[in-house]
């Protein structure tokens, strides 16, 4: 550690000493707070190493993983996962291979068709019905495909709603204002029991197609407002020196307003990326065994009947984790296209 990073460090630790111990009643109360703190954190910590039962937990790792995926086929699901998580790791340390760098995000697209040639088979594979997925791999494979198909569907829209066109402006701005007034669990609700209804006898959707169906309704409203809001921090005179450069309006569009809305609105996309996969939970209450879902099927074991403390824990940090890394990943792409905004 530099001498710099010290000084800094002692200059923060008077700072915080100043405030929080400047007189009596200041002592009191943040000693008062630090007692509490060490309290409760003692007691969880004897909790997790000593009381807790994690047989639930442990036994499970699999289910928890992949459902009830048939046993023999499980290498399938967690070549996904490992290679979704191989791809984290290389775009978090950067690539020095100039060709995966040119190539990281055709590699990330490509992680979907993989999830669904290994989880669906085919083409040497046995088939494997999608009512046997289940666990991490559904709830991944949930939040992966809608996020895809919901960004480009919020684009057309954002750019719909700021159309010169009445009609079609008026059409956009309707949807965006219903979806987002309407409670995402009847939006599911509609894509798993009404959906079929209206289908012609003889085609069927599948229960996990319909959830990715409704998911990227819903949440491409949200992102059609996030481009929004990026595509009107963009000066207009951007766009006349686009037009003096003799560009055409697709091209201003494609080159000068997207890229510069898409990066303006990457925190907000961030945050609706996290929520998506934290929202996949709600797909238990409809019959989709997804992480949650698996964890409400093991408390049913009259084996560990009782043990709610533990699997939520265990759920909650699960979700803790990947939330995480969904962040860290988009922090690393926020600070590249900041980055690449200066240089050029």
């Amino acid at each position: 550690m530099s001498k710099i990073n010290i000084y800094s460090l002692i200059i923060h630790f008077k700072n915080l000493k100043k405030t929080l111990f400047s007189n009596l009643f200041n002592t009191t109360i943040s000693f008062l707070i630090i007692v509490l703190i060490s309290v409760a954190l003692s007691n969880i910590f004897v909790w997790l190493i000593f009381n807790a039962n994690w047989k639930v937990v442990t036994s499970n790792l699999p289910l928890y993983a992949f459902g009830s995926f048939p046993a023999n086929a499980r290498w399938r699901p967690a070549t996904w996962i490992i290679s979704l998580l191989l791809l984290s790791i290389f775009t978090l340390c950067g690539p020095k291979w100039k060709w995966l760098q040119k190539n990281l995000l055709v590699a990330w697209i490509g992680t979907i068709p993989l999830g669904l040639y290994l989880l669906y088979g085919g083409f040497g594979l046995s088939p494997i019905m999608s009512r046997h997925w289940g666990g991490l791999t559904l709830t991944i494979l949930l939040t992966v495909c809608s996020s895809i198909l919901s960004l480009p569907f919020g684009i057309i829209l954002a750019l719909c709603r700021q159309s010169s066109l009445p009609l079609i402006k008026k059409l956009s701005s309707t949807y965006i204002d219903v979806m987002r007034s309407v409670p995402l669990i009847a939006v599911l609700f509609f894509g798993q029991l009404l959906i079929p209804l209206f289908l012609p006898i003889g085609i069927e959707i599948d229960r996990v197609w319909r959830a990715i169906f409704a998911f990227t309704l819903f949440v491409s409203a949200y992102i059609a407002e996030d481009i929004r809001g990026g595509l009107q921090s963009i000066p207009y005179t951007q766009i006349e020196a686009a037009k003096s450069l003799g560009l055409n309006q697709y091209q201003i569009i494609q080159f000068v307003l997207i890229p510069q809305a898409l990066r303006i609105a990457l925190p907000a996309l961030t945050n609706q990326s996290i929520g998506l996969f934290q929202n996949t939970s709600l797909m238990a209450i409809l019959g989709l065994v997804e992480l949650l879902g698996v964890g409400r099927s093991i408390l049913a074991n009259p084996e560990f009947i009782g043990q709610y403390i533990e699997v939520y824990v265990w759920l909650a940090s699960v979700y803790w984790m990947a939330c995480t890394i969904m962040a860290i990943l988009a922090r690393h792409l926020e600070q590249r296209m900041s980055i690449n905004q200066a240089y050029f």
